[in-house]
């Protein structure tokens, strides 16, 4: 049975100032390489076969400190990137709701295209599931600890699952460097055994909005 455990990445300035970082490349701050440092040492105790990341270097550098401990390399695969926003990119969530109020409302609904530019949940969930898929794929059996993004990894999750985007939204999103676990059963294919699993720490004030209604603040950006 395959094990693939999905960690979000650590905290970042901009999941701080709730401005939209989607693919850029924002690095972690102190307190997201604090995170990965006290999460690393929960998964190494998982004996995991092979790390993946995202090669966004807040994803990247959190599966660094697991490396660290497991003496694993980190693999790169940009297919693990969090969702593409478009022209919201770099903008603060107020500036958002100024500029683009139709697209803004459309999002915050659940409309899975919502315009401007905002990648779709289908090409979200189709891009990351592969991802994991393919991580899977190099260590059969194994256990494969995959670092990415936290709108990426809900419907990277829900590819996988066969769930659509309605049910997706009903599913809390991941806390920095809390994690997923999914396993694979050749008769019954993926299965959820845990979510948000992770080192309980002080909120982090709300950032941008992630992928789907109701979705927190810091889950996308």
């Amino acid at each position: 049975m395959t094990r693939l455990i999905v960690w979000r990445h650590g905290n970042t300035d901009w999941n701080n100032a709730r401005r939209v970082q989607g693919q850029t490349d924002v690095p972690l701050n102190e307190r997201g390489r604090e995170q990965a440092l006290a999460a690393a040492p929960l998964l190494a105790a998982l004996r995991p076969d092979a790390i993946v990341a995202s090669d966004l270097s807040r994803a990247a550098d959190t599966a660094a400190a697991l490396a660290a401990l497991t003496g694993l390399p980190v693999r790169t695969d940009p297919r693990l990137r969090e969702r593409y926003f478009g022209q919201w990119q770099g903008l603060l969530l107020d500036e958002v709701t100024e500029r683009f109020p139709a697209e803004y409302a459309r999002w915050r609904a659940g409309d899975p295209d919502p315009g401007a530019g905002v990648e779709s949940l289908d090409d979200l969930g189709k891009r990351v599931g592969a991802g994991f898929q393919a991580a899977a794929d190099a260590a059969p059996g194994g256990t494969v600890v995959v670092a990415t993004h936290g709108g990426g990894a809900r419907q990277g999750c829900g590819h996988l699952l066969g769930w659509d985007h309605r049910v997706l939204a009903t599913v809390t999103s991941l806390a920095n460097c809390h994690w997923t676990e999914l396993r694979h059963d050749e008769v019954r294919g993926w299965q959820l055994r845990a979510h948000n699993v992770g080192v309980l720490t002080a909120e982090v004030p709300a950032g941008v909005g992630g992928s789907g209604p109701g979705a927190p603040a810091t889950e996308a950006v």
